[in-house]
């Protein structure tokens, strides 16, 4: 313990650097920063501070490189500086977390945002790692109980998955998030809120997180008035986070919300860059930002711990179709469709489940589990596909065996959808055969096989 202190506190001194290259404010243009003086020293991405003669001091990061001058983005309005103010280069970013941030709220450079001293780990981590490699790492895992009835049957979550939340406001994607941090088996959960909204951040703690679910997390929070530099940086360090907790060989359970408000901050920064916009405002740039972000959450190497990621995504209108949803759910082991209709009409989690997908299918569950999964999607996609003839007093009863089958287990299934998880997956699988029980169905051949299938695009 005493040797493990002592690494820490020579980390905290480590990272004093006695001397740091400085150079001088050129010309302020357009929300950047000229700086010369600093081109034989800086590198892309290092950070500085420009020490403002009226006395503020601003943060920032070098976005382009010229013989004359760097270009500088700043963490805040450039309101205050002058010419000549002096910026000092300090180079890469990086992040030291260590367990002593287990239950705590930080901020992108590893900052306590919970009026807490913090300490630093001794090996300070950089923001831009790479997975590990392909040949290397291991495969899912197996199931986990998430807490949440329709994740332990229907959509199942596997060690190592990474799955995306595909939702618009307002339809309890927070509130999806809490119960997967409370409820879901894992060593350590890493949450990173970007670009949260301030007075959301306590609540999230405090209420749908609660003291259960904050004893095994680390919150790293941007909030929604910081520069995009920063809400940026926030899903950058909370993979760091994930990654040093893996290799201690931990299971973790990544939590980042949203990745839609990572890619618009990777807008701002690279459009202020001099990247042309064009996935619908979005630079080029912005799909590679958004798979190398995921690609290094999933297994890792064998023998070491495992991250499993679960991703938001703001989608307007249901739209799947947009860029970030669409370059996100490539690179995913599954989708989660949130629906306003359904939340609307009161069922939370409001989740598609004939929109949503689980790749862990059918290796996640056995012979009889897929038989039942298979059969509750058929129902509900008879269900679907009736339903306005049903709501309209169309469908007379006796015309199609499906859809009577499907009408009179519909409001059992739902129900089920909604439920909590039971004490175990196999309690869950339980119960969802009692919501199937007294459908008969029409013989259609090989439905435990068609299981996986129907969970596989």
């Amino acid at each position: 313990m005493a040797f493990a202190e002592l690494d820490r506190l020579c980390a905290e001194i480590g990272a004093l650097a006695q001397v740091r290259p400085v150079g001088r404010v050129m010309a302020v243009r357009r929300g950047t920063v000229l700086v010369r003086g600093l081109g034989a020293h800086a590198v892309q991405g290092d950070g500085v501070r420009i020490l403002c003669a009226s006395g503020r001091m601003l943060a920032g990061e070098v976005l382009a490189l010229a013989p004359e001058a760097v270009t500088v983005l700043t963490d805040g309005a450039p309101d205050g500086i002058a010419l000549d103010d002096a910026v000092e280069l300090t180079g890469q970013g990086g992040i030291a977390p260590w367990s002593g941030w287990i239950g705590r709220i930080v901020d992108p450079s590893g900052l306590p945002l919970d009026g807490r001293p913090l300490r630093r780990g001794p090996v300070r981590r950089p923001l831009h790692a790479a997975p590990p490699p392909a040949a290397q790492r291991g495969r899912l895992g197996a199931r986990l109980q998430t807490g949440v009835a329709v994740f332990d049957t229907l959509l199942p979550l596997v060690r190592g998955q990474r799955i995306g939340l595909f939702a618009g406001s307002g339809v309890g994607k927070s509130s999806l998030l809490g119960k997967f941090a409370r409820g879901v088996a894992a060593d350590v959960v890493v949450i990173a809120l970007v670009g949260e909204r301030g007075r959301e951040l306590r609540d999230f703690v405090e209420t749908v997180l609660g003291p259960e679910g904050m004893a095994r997390a680390v919150i790293v929070a941007a909030t929604s008035d910081q520069s995009p530099l920063v809400r940026r940086r926030c899903a950058w360090a909370a993979m760091a986070v994930a990654e040093h907790f893996r290799d201690e060989g931990r299971h973790v359970l990544l939590l980042a919300d949203s990745i839609t408000r990572f890619a618009e901050a990777h807008r701002e920064v690279a459009l202020a860059a001099g990247e042309p916009a064009t996935l619908r405002g979005f630079p080029p740039s912005t799909s590679h930002q958004i798979m190398s972000l995921a690609e290094r959450a999933g297994p890792g190497r064998e023998g070491s711990g495992d991250i499993t990621a679960v991703f938001s995504v703001l989608v307007a209108g249901s739209d799947m179709e947009e860029p970030v949803a669409d370059i996100l759910r490539g690179v995913l082991d599954g989708h989660v469709v949130l629906d306003r209709a359904i939340a609307e009409r009161g069922r939370f989690p409001a989740i598609d489940l004939l929109r949503s997908v689980s790749r862990s299918l059918p290796a996640a569950a056995n012979e009889d589990e897929n038989r039942l999964i298979a059969e509750a999607r058929r129902l509900l996609g008879a269900y679907d596909r009736a339903e306005m003839m049903i709501q309209a007093g169309l469908y007379a009863a006796g015309s199609d065996t499906l859809i009577d089958a499907a009408i009179r287990v519909w409001p059992a299934l739902d129900g089920f959808l909604a439920e909590d998880g039971a004490e175990s997956v196999a309690a869950s699988f339980a119960r969802l055969q009692d919501c199937l029980a007294g459908a008969v169905l029409p013989d259609v051949g090989g439905s435990g096989a068609s299981a996986g299938g129907a969970s596989q695009p």
